[in-house]
């Protein structure tokens, strides 16, 4: 069996890898999913995964449902952002998976604490976005400012400690959801449109807006204001220099010394309590969190703006060590997660699965085309847990999946200045 993509070229033959490809693309290119999953005995001999991450892809309902379809317990290890590069590069035995952002790779790659995820063995490989694979949708490239997924997609080998520049059988992360990030903004208390990243410094909403903090992402949302208000255009806004970054906290800082911020928030409830309470009205938003603010019954949009968005990216890996009956109850679980029902399950939160036509597959095509296609909802919209978000004749903040990831400026990073950035983030938060 030979698989072929819209190109005509296997993934697997260009990997060069010498093997038959597991499922795949049948004759004419549909994606054949639904097969019944046999455990191996090794993988049943490991029940439970010590899963690490932050809170977005962790949910009991995916626990549960795992559950129920592999026999294998998920052991939720929730922490902020940054303390999951601590983990992976300080206490790589603590977990047997994380599912973690493709930004934070450069920090921890070099600490030889995790291996590649051999491609072989992920059923779903040739059907990962091309988002990830070459920065493209529908062929035309998006925006590449900071770190961008391909870049740092590649390993050279199952340990290396450095990136591959070309496509090889190692993969550093295998994507598990992704999104395009802009502000949250509650326009039942505006009362105005919201159109441009600048409004987040607006003397309007001084003591009523918010922002991010996490450096690495925080300073990426203030470089967009920055852009937008006209003050200065970086060549890189993922990479900035050090005049660059002194320039960008100082800003923050006099916004923040004239009482701009009501909070700077770092944890995904307190944003949704910030923006629910109406203690903010515009604020750095993740999109799961605006749907959590609508199913209160709060009027909250994941606002698009005109200079685009920031964009990020997670997936999962492994520790190096991890082996024998784990590692096969690892790869049992990714292919799992890639199969349709978890990716059905973020995109109703507004993410984006990494693989596309097995979560389409999971959804009512009434759901896809309203979170995919930016259709009018032709039922009411629910979220995961069954609560009401959109009602009927509804369209998604920022319309399409093709509109709103093509209009990426830039993704998450860590910056050569990396550890400069964080000092000088901190002056900010004591400020």
């Amino acid at each position: 069996m030979t698989e072929t993509t819209a190109k005509g070229v296997s993934r697997r033959s260009f990997l060069k890898t010498g093997t038959v490809a597991a499922v795949g693309l049948a004759a004419g290119g549909t994606a054949v999913t639904g097969f019944p999953w046999v455990r191996t005995a090794r993988a049943q001999e490991a029940q439970t995964l010590r899963y690490l991450g932050t809170a977005v892809n962790q949910s009991t309902e995916i626990a549960a449902k795992v559950k129920e379809d592999l026999g294998i317990t998920i052991e939720y290890v929730p922490v902020a952002t940054d303390e999951v590069t601590k983990r992976i590069i300080t206490q790589p035995n603590t977990f047997d998976i994380v599912d973690t952002e493709y930004f934070a790779l450069k920090k921890f790659v070099p600490s030889g604490n995790l291996m590649g995820m051999d491609a072989k063995r992920i059923k779903e490989f040739d059907n990962i976005t091309p988002v990830f694979t070459k920065g493209e949708i529908d062929g035309k490239k998006i925006g590449n400012q900071g770190t961008a997924p391909w870049k740092v997609l590649y390993l050279p080998a199952n340990k290396s400690t450095e990136f591959s520049a070309e496509p090889t059988e190692w993969i550093t992360l295998i994507p598990t959801t992704y999104n395009a990030d802009t502000l949250g903004i509650r326009p039942d208390l505006i009362g105005r449109p919201i159109t441009s990243w600048a409004e987040l410094l607006n003397p309007e909403f001084k003591g009523k807006a918010s922002i991010l903090n996490i450096p690495s992402i925080g300073i990426m949302d203030a470089a967009m204001v920055i852009e937008a208000t006209g003050k200065y255009t970086y060549p890189d806004k993922g990479n900035m220099t050090r005049d660059e970054i002194d320039m960008t906290i100082a800003t923050l800082i006099e916004a923040k010394q004239a009482g701009q911020f009501r909070a700077l928030w770092s944890d995904f409830n307190e944003s949704v309590n910030l923006m629910a309470s109406g203690e903010t009205v515009i604020q750095s938003m993740w999109s799961p969190a605006v749907t959590a603010v609508r199913a209160k019954g709060i009027d909250c949009v994941f606002q698009p703006l005109k200079e685009g968005y920031r964009a990020w990216a997670s997936g999962f890996a492994f520790p190096a060590t991890l082996e024998g009956a784990k590692l096969d109850a690892g790869y049992e679980f990714v292919n799992w997660f890639l199969s349709g029902w978890a990716g059905a399950f973020l995109n109703r939160q507004g993410y984006y699965a990494g693989v596309l036509p097995t979560a389409k597959a999971a959804m009512e095509p009434y759901e896809w085309a309203y979170w995919m296609e930016g259709a009018e909802a032709a039922e009411d919209i629910k979220s995961p847990q069954g609560q009401t978000i959109a009602l009927k004749g509804a369209k998604r903040d920022g319309g399409s999946y093709a509109e709103r990831m093509g209009a990426v400026a830039c993704w998450n990073a860590v910056m050569d200045e990396d550890s400069y950035m964080i000092r000088k983030w901190n002056e900010f938060v004591a400020a």
